[in-house]
């Protein structure tokens, strides 16, 4: 028989073996976790929201887009100071209002001749913020519950807080979380919230 000239191939069969199977094994439980800690993060760290209204300025603009922290009032509670974003008594059908706070549970909030009293005493220094016009139901003295805060806009004269009958103090159940980063807008910078 006459032997052909010429190229030959033969298939090499592949066989799957211990260390193929167990590569495989890890990169899908690498990937899975990796799917996991993007949701997660995404979740706790990244929800995001809008100010509506002028009610934050200067701190947050109208229309800011912020970054909200879930995870932070998961082990800590809300500081004075701290600005909270919150739906008005667990409200769902509303929007994310935002707003800092300005008491703590068991503190006595009252508004006398434009100023915030807490516990009897000035809360905040004479130019921080604007004397408000209206008192709201704070003109008479609000003793705050165990999970209660009372929040208050940086623009004082334009804005609907827990002085509303209708927002009224903030139950800390019904806190999303901090308001922690400001999306960059058309200025482009990433600022935190303070």
């Amino acid at each position: 028989m006459a032997k052909t000239k010429g190229l030959t191939f033969y298939r090499k069969e592949r066989k799957l073996n211990k260390e193929s199977v167990k590569g495989m094994i890890e990169l899908l439980a690498a990937t899975l976790i990796t799917v996991f800690l993007a949701f997660g993060i995404t979740y706790v760290f990244g929800s995001r929201t809008g100010v509506i209204g002028d009610s934050m300025e200067e701190a947050l603009p109208a229309s800011s887009q912020i970054l909200i922290n879930r995870f932070i009032y998961m082990v800590s509670s809300p500081k004075r100071g701290d600005v909270v974003v919150f739906l008005p008594y667990g409200n769902t059908n509303t929007h994310y209002y935002t707003k800092r706070v300005v008491a703590l549970p068991g503190e006595t909030v009252q508004i006398m001749d434009g100023r915030l009293y807490v516990d009897g005493y000035v809360a905040e220094s004479q130019d921080a913020y604007d004397y408000m016009e209206d008192a709201g139901m704070a003109e008479t003295p609000i003793v705050l519950g165990e999970r209660e805060y009372f929040v208050l806009g940086d623009n004082r004269n334009s804005s609907e807080d827990s002085r509303s009958g209708n927002i009224g103090p903030v139950n800390r159940a019904d806190i999303i979380g901090k308001a922690w980063l400001v999306i960059p807008g058309k200025d482009g910078r990433v600022s935190l919230v303070e």
